[in-house]
């Protein structure tokens, strides 16, 4: 659409969780710190939690990315809300465990069984759980009792849940406590600030490509307030702001493209100004 005219090689501004655009700002990297130290001290559970568009999904596949083919053997869930059996068989057939081995041992000893395994490979287990606010209940507490399995001196596997607040607010249960008063570790991801709008901006359109600024001072204002530094909407913003300029053949994004793309952004915050412009 745009790539031509703004010299772009790939569109800088998508929403798939691309771990090549993965900006370490303040937040994701506060929070990618907290979980690489709480994993080296070889903590059993971890939580990192973030409003809805704050880069949980590409921080938790960044991560998964950078421990492949390392010293550890990793399980990806991306959709948790599982009851505690499919959890758990979600969990072995992620660490190779399979079914089969399951209906010989039953769902816990057959991952306890892999697990072992992978230890003795000199493999240490680490699960991450996207989206762990879905998580029903009797999964987290099913989580708790998976902890529990451990040698004498370390855990068998480890878990980073990462989340929306309600994550917290299902953690408050009095019938999960035991759960919560074993997470030694969390983080919020903060948004992205005003100061680092630029830099991030930068960073996704030189990944894309660009060989210069494509956003005015004024228009990278507009957008870090109408977005709230949100990197979902801030990519929304900035994807719609470059259509607008490349439908009136300009080269630059200025404050009115932002403002026209935010009236046309469902979630976005637009003063009473914005709406009557």
């Amino acid at each position: 659409m745009y790539l031509e005219h703004f010299g772009l090689h790939e569109y800088p501004f998508g929403l798939t969780p691309d771990t090549s655009y993965f900006f370490p700002g303040v937040g994701a990297q506060a929070a990618l710190n907290t979980v690489l130290v709480a994993l080296e001290n070889g903590e059993g559970l971890i939580k990192i939690v973030g409003e809805p568009g704050s880069g949980k999904t590409i921080l938790c596949r960044y991560l998964l990315n950078r421990m492949e083919g390392s010293r550890f053997a990793t399980a990806y869930i991306p959709n948790p809300n599982l009851s505690s059996a499919a959890l758990t068989q979600a969990l072995l057939n992620e660490f190779g465990g399979g079914f089969r081995r399951s209906l010989t041992y039953g769902l816990t000893k057959a991952l306890e069984v892999r697990l072992l395994e992978l230890a003795h490979e000199g493999k240490r287990a680490v699960a991450l759980i996207d989206e762990a606010q879905a998580m029903p209940i009797e999964s987290l507490e099913a989580l708790r009792l998976i902890t529990n399995l451990e040698t004498e001196k370390s855990k068998l596997l480890q878990i980073v849940l990462f989340g929306q607040p309600e994550l917290d607010d299902k953690l408050a249960d009095p019938s999960v406590r035991q759960i919560r008063s074993r997470i030694a570790f969390h983080d919020h991801i903060t948004p992205i600030n005003a100061g680092e709008l630029p830099a991030y901006l930068g960073y996704r359109l030189n990944r894309a490509g660009a060989a210069r600024p494509l956003f005015t001072a004024g228009a990278m204002g507009k957008l870090h307030k109408m977005s709230r530094g949100l990197p979902r909407y801030i990519n929304i913003l900035a994807h719609k702001g470059l259509m607008l300029a490349f439908g009136e053949g300009r080269h630059e994004v200025d404050v009115r493209h932002v403002r026209l793309a935010g009236k046309d952004t469902p979630g976005v915050r637009l003063s009473l100004w914005d709406r009557l412009r």
